[in-house]
């Protein structure tokens, strides 16, 4: 289900670190005297960058720092700037290493998101949620719970700390008669509108995605509706916002990130950072889920709608991402 184009015969990854180097030092000494130099090295960044995976694209840095003694990213850094710049620095950084960054970012008072602190603990698997959760501890020397836990407040705390803590269940088992239970519970805390109850808490943050699943098909036909439209009974709520997400992102991940991406595009001025995060995090995994369910909501393809809001190197490299063009 990933977008990235990867070619059939790949360079070595000596091969395209030495490239990268030669295109760095070339545009160094070219920078004041050729207007194309810079072009010619977004694009060889484009090239490669954009068309190797995780795996790939962390022999290149290892290679790199090997060979010439400077960290890839700080190269990147320095010959890059805007939005193409953090595009492509998130896209070269491993998984766990990228989502340990926006995890961090989203516990700064600049940016901080309670929102993206979910879409972590949600959106990724099990034994991908612990090695975020290493990768946090290895580059800031604290646990991940522990800043969420510092930095959150109240109920947005009570629900996140359990959910950046969790180790989920990864297989299909499913357990009806807990589901039909489990969906009585939901009912009858959110009839009473505790939503905060340690019940709910508990069942949103412990219950593998399959079990999950399961109980809100039970709530559905149950009660009679699906339990994110009962959440929706004051819009206005920011944390009941929250919780509906969390259910989107755990049960159907590619209409979560078919809103993020419409609200991103669709915003005045358009949200970069939103739309950065979810290209550079799914194009790996769920992006053509992602760019089917944007086409159905939107009657537009995805591609469309990315080159009529962006330009330039930054518009060439989520196209890629998104597997527009070929590798």
């Amino acid at each position: 289900m990933a977008t990235l184009k990867v070619p059939v015969h790949v360079p070595s990854p000596s091969d395209d670190a030495e490239q990268l180097r030669k295109a760095f030092e070339g545009f160094l000494e070219v920078v004041h005297l050729e207007m194309d130099s810079r072009s010619d090295l977004s694009q060889l960044i484009i090239d490669i960058l954009a068309h190797r995976n995780a795996a790939q694209r962390n022999s290149i840095r290892k290679v790199y720092g090997e060979a010439y003694g400077e960290d890839l990213l700080k190269c990147l850094e320095k010959e890059l700037t805007s939005d193409f710049e953090r595009a492509v620095l998130l896209f070269t950084l491993d998984p766990a290493e990228r989502d340990a960054h926006l995890a961090n970012e989203a516990t700064k008072k600049f940016t901080s998101s309670n929102w993206i602190l979910m879409e972590i603990a949600c959106s990724r698997s099990s034994h991908e949620l612990l090695n975020v959760k290493k990768a946090y501890h290895a580059s800031y020397k604290k646990s991940l719970e522990e800043d969420v836990a510092h930095h959150t407040t109240g109920e947005y705390c009570k629900l996140l700390v359990p959910l950046v803590s969790a180790f989920r269940y990864e297989g299909e088992e499913v357990n009806m008669t807990l589901a039909k239970s489990e969906a009585k519970i939901l009912h009858d805390k959110i009839s009473d509108k505790h939503y905060t109850d340690d019940e709910v808490i508990r069942i949103v943050s412990t219950r593998s995605k399959a079990q999950l699943n399961a109980t809100l098909n039970h709530y559905n036909t149950s009660f009679g509706n699906a339990i994110n439209k009962d959440l929706k009974a004051d819009p206005s709520d920011e944390f009941l916002k929250l919780l509906r997400a969390v259910i989107k992102c755990l049960t159907t991940p590619e209409q979560y990130f078919e809103k993020v991406l419409r609200q991103a595009i669709n915003k005045l001025g358009s949200d970069e950072w939103a739309l950065t995060r979810v290209v550079t995090t799914r194009a790996e995994v769920d992006m053509v889920r992602i760019k089917e369910a944007y086409q159905r909501r939107n009657s537009i393809p995805l591609e469309q709608a990315i080159a009529k809001d962006t330009s330039g190197d930054y518009e060439k490299f989520l196209l890629a991402l998104i597997g527009a063009g070929d590798a």
